[in-house]
């Protein structure tokens, strides 16, 4: 599976890829849609839904920090 990674410049994910904001700082990540199979990752997508709601101007935010985050993907990439 590719590797979810940190992206500042590019407004756009490349073709297979969404982008996601985590953390306080709002930290922004590419990740490959390979990971919305995982129940792990279909769960903190609809805590998002839950705290967020579906009206984020700014994209997908998810409830987590970042260590928190990381140990969703590195699931997802075994």
């Amino acid at each position: 599976m590719a590797k979810t990674y940190a992206m500042e410049g590019s407004k756009r994910a490349p073709k297979g890829h969404f982008v996601v904001y985590v953390g306080e700082e709002q930290r922004r990540f590419v990740v490959p849609t390979s990971c919305l199979k995982y129940p792990i990752f279909q769960q903190l997508l609809e805590k998002a839904a839950q705290v967020y709601g579906f009206n984020s101007h700014r994209g997908i935010v998810l409830p987590c920090d970042l260590p928190t985050f990381q140990r969703v993907i590195d699931l997802t990439d075994r």
